[in-house]
């Protein structure tokens, strides 16, 4: 991004130059864009420059920016009340508590509440791991938990390899991914029987007793927007009952309505032991996240005192937005929207596919789409490799970025996770953009 002409934005961005040490970053190699405003589906940058919001920031801005019903929600908690400590109760945190168990499925009623959705996980894998007696954890690779010590460890993706000690008592496995298929699978229905079957081999030679928990995104995000083939989560469901392990349902980043329904994994009709949640629960507009508990696992900690806690755990200020978020969706229909966005860029991105032949593969469900670019089709050799990027790759997304189009990008990737009550006419206007800059990527095929 240029440096901002204006002088209060040029001045912001020397501060954060001189002094913010950014996440997952050289440092010598940044160049942030400053922001200084956002309504709905847009923001803006220190020029005026107006930009559609296509990346949900880091997938979280699921009502949009600046819903009015949140913000002002925010401000009267403020005059209220901003801050209590855990141990005593507070209105908003009993009613958020409230609103996420009654979207959970029956036998979970209880909410755990974190600062976000990395110690989330965090205290999942721990009251797993209390619960059964057990120490070892099942996930993912391409699956990501989060940016702590245990959840760190615990992903599968190259962010883990330079923080890795080998002391998260982590197995991992493959999961189904049928256009880059471990199992040499050709149909949906070979990768998901295979799949599971090499999770059910992998646990019986690892010993199943060892197990506390498998970890598990509804969807996997930033690895690739992965739906599973149908059947999968409800094998994985039935693996876990087989052999006594704790599942765990990482909605960090699908949750509170991003797939199309509240939780993703109500698509495929199973439940999990504990669902992870944060990110869109209030959009991001104050960090929370949490733990929904059934009530089997609740109850080990009936007489025992569970060993955990944070200081700003059910903070009044998110809670009063997850509230606000939670009544506004329901009442606006966002949920339901989202799945109708689904409709519209599903088929609009898989007719962009057929015309640009840099686009290997469109994946996606609700409002959250991924284009998987290829430098050739045949090969599926991606236009950056993995764990990286690539001059093909960053001159695409400098161009949907000219063009007005912010999207999340990752390794050869472009994810597009618009707001949940964004407009038809928002829709075409990303869909649009994005042309322009596949057209860009499509100069780098062979």
């Amino acid at each position: 991004m240029p440096i901002p002409h204006d002088p209060a934005g040029r001045a912001t961005y020397e501060l954060d130059r001189a002094h913010v040490f950014h996440s997952w970053s050289a440092q010598k190699h940044l160049d942030p864009m400053v922001v200084t405003g956002a309504e709905g589906s847009y923001l803006w940058d220190a020029d005026g420059t107006r930009f559609l919001d296509f990346s949900g920031q880091l997938i979280y801005t699921n009502v949009g920016h600046q819903h009015p019903r949140v913000v002002e929600a925010i401000q009267r908690q403020a005059a209220t009340l901003c801050t209590i400590a855990p141990a005593h109760a507070n209105d908003q945190r009993a009613r958020a508590a409230q609103l996420i168990a009654e979207r959970a499925p029956e036998g979970m009623n209880k909410v755990f509440f974190t600062n976000g959705g990395a110690d989330a996980v965090e205290h999942a894998v721990r009251m797993a791991r209390l619960h059964t007696g057990r120490r070892k954890v099942l996930s993912q690779f391409r699956g990501y938990h989060g940016g702590t010590y245990l959840t760190m460890n615990m992903s599968g993706d190259h962010r883990r390899w330079r923080n890795d000690d080998g002391a998260a008592g982590t197995v991992r496995f493959w999961g189904p991914f049928l256009y880059r298929s471990a199992f040499n699978a050709t149909t949906p229905e070979e990768e998901c029987e295979r799949a599971l079957a090499h999770l059910e081999e992998l646990i019986r030679f690892e010993g199943p007793d060892a197990f506390a928990a498998l970890v598990l995104e509804s969807v996997v995000g930033t690895a690739g927007v992965i739906p599973p083939p149908p059947g999968y989560l409800a094998g994985v469901r039935e693996i876990c009952d087989r052999y006594g392990i704790v599942y765990i349902a990482d909605e960090v980043m699908v949750g509170f309505g991003r797939t199309g329904s509240w939780f993703a994994f109500e698509q495929h009709g199973v439940a999990p032991d504990l669902i992870t949640f944060a990110k869109g629960v209030n959009s991001g507009y104050v960090p929370l996240g949490g733990v929904v508990i059934s009530d089997r696992v609740a109850a080990t900690f009936d007489d025992v005192a569970y060993p955990g806690g944070l200081t700003y755990s059910g903070h009044p200020l998110a809670c009063a937005a997850a509230v606000a978020t939670i009544e506004a969706m329901t009442e606006e229909g966002m949920v339901e929207n989202a799945a109708a966005l689904g409709g519209l860029l599903g088929p609009a991105l898989r007719e962009l596919a057929e015309r640009h032949p840099s686009v290997g593969d469109v994946r996606g469900v609700g409002a959250f789409w991924g284009l998987d670019l290829v430098v050739d089709r045949t090969t599926k050799e991606p236009l950056a490799p993995y764990g990286g990027s690539s001059p093909a790759m960053q001159a695409t997304l400098a161009e949907a970025t000219r063009r007005g189009l912010l999207a999340f990008a990752n390794y050869n990737r472009i994810h597009l996770a618009p707001p949940l009550n964004a407009t038809e006419a928002e829709i075409k206007e990303g869909v649009a953009a994005l042309d322009h800059a596949l057209a860009v990527a499509d100069s780098h095929t062979r």
